[in-house]
This record gives C-alpha cells, structure tokens and sequence, in this order.
C-alpha cells in the first residue's frame, strides 16, 4: 500500500523523544519500514517545507542535519490539479488548513492512506476514506 506521511508522523520520527511526543515508537518503525522501502510513500509538494520550519525552531542545532537527512529518503511528490482542486475542497468542507489537506488529497487521489499524528485533523476527517491515525498503524 502507498502511504502518505504527515508532518506530524516525520517530526515525531526525527524529535526521538517520548516524553515530548506521544506514539514516537510507531513514528521511529513507520519511518524504518518506509527507509527500507516495505512501503512506497508519496507525498505532496509542501512536506519537506513543513517539516524544515518545525525543526529549524524547534532543534535548530540539527535542522540542518535532519533535512539531509530527509532530502535522502527522495520521497517522490504528487501536486497536480486534481490534489490541489481535492485539497481545496477537503479544506472548504472541513474547515480546515489546506497544508493539512494536501496530505489528504494526494492519498485519495492515488488510493494510497494517510498516516497522520495530527488530532485534530484525524477528529474532522476520521470519517473519510483513506486516513489512519498513526497509533491505529500496524504495519
């Protein structure tokens, strides 16, 4: 199965830290199986963006470390018109952030799922096909 892989799932995977963030574990094999190509990814344009912006306040003395070591996983990424017209109807439907949606919409776009660790996304979209939340991940 193709997976999608949110910000929320890569940054948890790269902060290695449980009692900072929750499912940590999961993230860390998620991330293992993906490196070791048992699940080919795709992700939207803006991922790599996403997840730089978060560490570089959050760890700034390895951002630069962890985007290297990112940009060498050479995730393939889908952001044609039909995610970008699916992203922006899934934002006006549920209310929410298109970054967010865009995970989304290349998932059901290319019948992959979306992992995500983002509550709150998981609350609006849970209902929709083609998302998993990351502590319902069994690999």
């Amino acid at each position: 199965m193709i997976l999608v892989i949110d910000a929320s799932v890569i940054i948890k995977w790269l902060f290695q830290d449980p009692e900072r963030e929750a499912d940590t574990e999961r993230a860390t094999a998620l991330m293992a199986a993906v490196a070791r190509g048992d699940h080919p990814v795709l992700q939207p344009p803006h991922w790599l963006i996403e997840v730089a912006a978060v560490i570089a306040r959050e760890t700034p003395e390895r951002a630069r470390h962890d985007l290297v070591l990112l940009e060498g996983l050479a995730l393939p990424i889908r952001g044609d018109a039909p995610v970008l017209a699916r992203a922006c109807a899934l934002a006006i439907d549920l209310g929410h952030h298109l970054f967010d949606t865009l995970y989304h919409a290349v998932a059901l776009e290319s019948g992959a799922c979306l992992v995500t660790a983002d509550d709150r996304y998981q609350r609006k979209a849970g209902a929709l096909p083609g998302i998993r939340h990351l502590r319902d991940w069994h690999g």
